[in-house]
């Protein structure tokens, strides 16, 4: 990892922004370049930010005023290249379906420790998304109660080489990673990215891994029961 990863802070705590931004100063790697205390205000600073500080990952507390992170996170979507951490002390089973249709790449609670929470930062910059053991659990709750909307046509749609990539990408694997292992250009591995997601209807990584593990193409789980 070369770059600097940028990091923004969309927080109302004022004492757990300054924590974290000190937390992050002993990491080189890591740098905050946006602060913000509720979620119109972020937006604001998006808006009139330049693109050489543009943060590649938001880190977004769920109960602000007057927007929470819920309608933040909704309106972030028109930034597709940042990433989003949902911090919360609010982490549970009932907001993890949530935070997966809202599309995050990471859901982590608030006592987090620092280790976690760096691992989570690069894994996204590097891969995407990130979950934790405990987040396996839950996911496979979360499948299970929507075992019944699985639709055989979507997957006969996809052709053995998506399926390939599908699984290669659920492993973490870069579009780079990908084509060497396929034997393809990175660009073939991006179309290939973009036509699976426009076939299954998911908006990033994260919904296509809870696609693969709904359609047993993936299983995270070393006690996996399959969903069906």
């Amino acid at each position: 990892m070369k770059d600097t990863i940028k990091i923004a802070l969309v927080d109302d705590e004022c004492l757990f922004q300054e924590g974290m931004e000190l937390l992050f100063r002993s990491h080189p790697m890591i740098s905050v370049v946006v602060k913000a205390t509720d979620g119109i205000a972020f937006l604001e600073k998006l808006k009139g930010i330049d693109s050489s500080q543009f943060p590649d990952i938001a880190l977004i507390d769920i109960q602000m005023k007057p927007m929470d992170g819920f309608e933040l996170v909704e309106q972030l979507k028109e930034y597709s290249d940042l990433k989003v951490i949902i911090l919360s002390s609010h982490y549970k089973d009932a907001m993890f379906g949530h935070m997966i249709k809202l599309g995050v790449s990471a859901f982590l609670p608030k006592n987090s420790t620092k280790e976690l929470l760096v691992e989570a930062i690069e894994t996204i910059y590097e891969k995407g998304v990130f979950f934790t053991e405990k987040d396996h659990q839950m996911l496979r709750t979360y499948v299970k109660n929507k075992s019944k909307q699985r639709n055989f046509d979507l997957l006969d749609a996809l052709t053995e080489r998506e399926i390939e990539v599908v699984k290669l990408i659920c492993l973490q694997q870069t579009n780079q990673e990908i084509a060497d292992q396929l034997f393809l250009s990175r660009r073939t591995v991006e179309s290939h990215r973009q036509r699976i997601l426009e076939k299954i209807g998911a908006k990033n990584t994260v919904g296509l891994v809870i696609y693969a593990i709904s359609r047993e193409l993936f299983f995270p789980f070393k006690d996996v029961v399959a969903p069906y």
